[in-house]
């Protein structure tokens, strides 16, 4: 999940996107859902919702809007998705063992 806000005069503008990816059935990240305004902010309430990290790069959402949904997501992003996943994932790992020591 990426998101932006930029400004246009004095409005600002909410933009999101959303990526999913099986490490043993998708060969790279896909874009699954994209959006701005209030499709943006919906998908920032589901992501919440489902306790879903939400990382906020101006740069990565940008080239995420030019890509279609379900997409692939192409080489050039591989780096910086690589980077998030691997953050999301050591994140998960400490969430489940200190569950493990809690319960």
């Amino acid at each position: 999940m990426a998101q932006k806000r930029t400004s246009e005069g004095e409005k600002k503008r909410l933009y999101a996107a959303a990526l999913r990816y099986k490490r043993n059935e998708d060969p790279a990240p896909k874009l699954v859902a994209k959006g701005k305004g209030l499709i943006a902010e919906r998908i920032l309430e589901l992501a919440r919702e489902h306790n879903i990290p939400i990382k906020e790069d101006p740069e990565l959402i940008e080239a995420l809007m030019k890509l279609e949904i379900n997409q692939f997501i192409p080489k050039e992003l591989y780096q910086v998705v690589a980077e998030i996943l691997a953050y999301i994932y050591r994140m998960n790992d400490e969430y489940r063992e200190t569950q493990s020591q809690n319960g």
